[in-house]
């Protein structure tokens, strides 16, 4: 078979913006395409390629848009995966350096495989693997070539086995540990869905589906939920007027409030309250400017 090269691939690499640093081209590599580079910001569109691409961007964090989506924001680490047959729109949103990876059919195997379109999703195996490759260009020699045919099975294996990732699949503590320091950041305002998967670097279609596996809540439930519970202990704590409390939560108004919070606890604002009055007879409220 024919040497993989840059013509085919979608055009990415050929551009002014990209200041290429090695590759695999003369190489005689036929079912893979290597290249690192540092890419400048720019918003361009390619015609479809016969090969599948796989972006592993070595620094962050940068916005990157595909199509007429909303910005993802994705992380050192993170991947930019685009399926062969399809033409592809994007715009960087700053400078990054990267390892691309072109994936012909025959790469896959003999099962027909079609990638996720995918915007910074992390893999470790992945990431380790397209490092391992850009490893053997930057030292090359010939008996390299069975070790690249090896990671170049490795990785398309991979790839193909994790297009749908699994039912239990949830969010990596990293993540859940970002959303929900940007709830309680923003507890007190409305909080868009788009916003809450940006702060985990996903598309909102995964960040739902993966939230859900990680907290059996869907996004909106387990924020009311949040706010819930912060409302309470500023009832309980402090001797701020309920109709505060509602609003410094996220809810519009004292009876927005009440009724979330009898839905869910069976009770209201005013008998948590009296209910943490009672039991610390004598207690000193903490005043409203310590909260």
């Amino acid at each position: 078979m024919r040497e993989l090269g840059l013509r085919d691939t979608n055009g990415i690499l050929s551009q002014p913006w990209v200041r290429p640093r090695r590759s695999s081209a003369g190489l005689g590599l036929d079912q893979v395409f290597v290249s690192t580079q540092t890419e400048r910001a720019y918003r361009a569109s390619f015609d479809a390629a016969a090969t599948s691409m796989v972006i592993l961007h070595l620094d962050g964090p940068v916005k990157v848009r595909r199509g007429h989506d909303r910005a993802c924001t994705v992380p050192a680490g993170g991947l930019f995966v685009h399926p062969a047959g399809h033409d592809l729109t994007v715009e960087l949103g700053g400078g990054l350096n990267t390892v691309h990876v072109y994936l012909t059919d025959e790469a896959f195997g003999p099962d027909q495989v079609r990638l996720n379109e995918e915007v910074g999703a992390v893999d470790p195996l992945v990431e380790q693997l397209m490092l391992a490759l850009d490893g053997v260009l930057r030292h090359w020699e010939p008996s390299a070539r069975t070790y690249v045919d090896h990671l170049t099975a490795l990785l398309a294996s991979h790839l193909a086995r994790r297009r749908l990732p699994p039912p239990t699949a949830g969010l990596t503590e990293r993540q859940l540990a970002a959303v929900r320091e940007l709830i309680e950041d923003r507890i007190a305002e409305p909080l868009p869905l788009a916003d809450l998967a940006d702060a985990a670097a996903l598309s909102v279609s995964q960040f739902v589906r993966l939230f859900k596996a990680s907290t059996g809540d869907t996004p909106h439930r387990y924020l009311v939920g949040l706010r819930v519970r912060h409302a309470q202990r500023l009832l309980r704590t402090s001797t701020l007027p309920i109709a505060d409390i509602a609003v410094r939560c996220g809810f519009s108004h004292q009876e927005h409030l009440t009724r979330v919070m009898r839905s869910r606890l069976g009770t209201t604002p005013g008998s948590v309250r009296a209910h943490a009055q009672n039991v610390q007879p004598g207690a000193h409220s903490v005043q409203a400017n310590a909260v």
